[in-house]
């Protein structure tokens, strides 16, 4: 099995386009700058400013980032069950689901002749991989049927099972007839959200030439490509696809789980800026008495719903003075109106007053 997580390194050899109907309206130039690489720009190029300055952000591989999250669930699903990275654009319509820039999960599986037969050992010696047949709407020319059909299954089976995996075993799916142009058969995999069809993936048996010229003529299999986004918002409850490329800590905070697998439901954030105070004090005694929780629960007392966010961001060991310290960034934001600095160091205040007071801490 080969997962080719399909996100983030965006080269020029990978970057997939579609409907390339236009000519060079973005750029002055002939020439335009990947990784610091120059590329000639021809009649094909609809790549854009903007979507260059995409380049690099690598979402899927950010800590804590629904994203990168989902991207590991799924490769760890491949990998658990079969023990065995590309960029992408398009062009699309503009609205909450939709976006010029996604990032894609794909994967590959291939079968010799006698690992078919692991699937269906009843049918060893029966099958036959290839023949000089037609190409019909269920099977392509060199495919035998029964080949064909079994291949046909463990697809669909494998990808049944990873989206229950993900959204529970009550997961209504169906699958749709489709064309891709690697693939035949093609199909697309649609599961119910809110009462209406979703498409989540497409996939299909891999178009037999597609592995002849990759050497590996002597193998049959299947392929799939999966975009992360799309699942993402369903399964956090994102409402907008613009917040994936967000870095308010807001939302990105909302995602700093110690396991992958944790049910992780979106709270909206707040439209007005967040003002991020840090808060550094020495230790009463040994680290290891002093409790995170009881900070926070401290904090939430004081600075109640004007706090959205306290995390630890450093802590170290004073070898003069023996003493442990740690620091932490409070971010302090209002649901209806924009916090002055003022405001929030009155509030900040009182935080370090309760923390002396009732934990005993130096405020450094």
């Amino acid at each position: 099995m080969f997962i080719a997580s399909v996100l983030g390194k965006f080269t020029t050899s990978r970057i997939i386009v579609y409907h390339c109907f236009f000519k060079r309206k973005y750029s002055n130039s002939n020439q335009i700058f990947i990784n610091g690489k120059s590329y000639e720009v021809d009649s094909w190029t609809n790549v854009t400013p903007k979507i260059i300055s995409y380049i690099g952000k690598n979402l899927h591989l950010q800590k804590s980032h629904p994203l990168s999250l989902l991207r590991e669930r799924i490769t760890n699903f491949f990998y658990f069950h079969y023990k065995n990275n590309r960029d992408v654009y398009r062009r699309d319509q503009i609205d909450s689901s939709h976006y010029p820039v996604f990032h894609q999960v794909e994967g590959v599986r291939l079968f010799l002749r006698h690992e078919l037969f692991s699937l269906n050992p009843d049918a060893e010696g029966s099958i036959d991989v290839f023949e000089k047949g037609v190409r019909t709407e269920t099977k392509q020319e060199v495919h035998t049927y029964d080949a064909a059909r079994v291949v046909e299954y463990s697809l669909k089976s494998s990808l049944t099972a990873l989206v229950r995996h993900l959204f529970g075993q009550n997961a209504e799916v169906r699958w749709v007839d489709a064309y891709f142009p690697f693939t035949h058969p093609s199909f697309e995999l649609e599961m119910k959200f809110n009462g209406e069809w979703m498409e989540l993936l497409g996939c299909g048996v891999l178009e037999h030439q597609t592995l002849v010229k990759a050497g590996v003529e002597d193998k049959i299999g299947w392929a799939f490509g999966i975009g992360l986004e799309r699942l993402a918002m369903i399964l956090y409850n994102i409402p907008d696809i613009r917040l994936f490329w967000s870095t308010d800590p807001g939302f990105l905070n909302q995602f700093n789980v110690s396991d992958i697998n944790t049910n992780v439901k979106y709270k909206p954030i707040s439209i007005y800026p967040p003002c991020p105070n840090d808060i550094s004090f020495w230790l009463p005694g040994n680290a290891d008495e002093f409790s995170d929780n009881d900070f926070y629960d401290l904090v939430r007392t004081v600075a109640g719903d004007v706090v959205e966010q306290v995390n630890l961001v450093d802590k170290f060991y004073h070898p003069k003075k023996k003493l442990y310290s740690r620091t932490y960034r409070i971010v302090y934001r209002h649901m209806e109106k924009t916090l002055t600095q003022e405001e929030v160091n009155k509030v900040h205040r009182l935080v370090e007053e309760a923390a002396e007071r009732s934990l005993e801490v130096k405020i450094r």
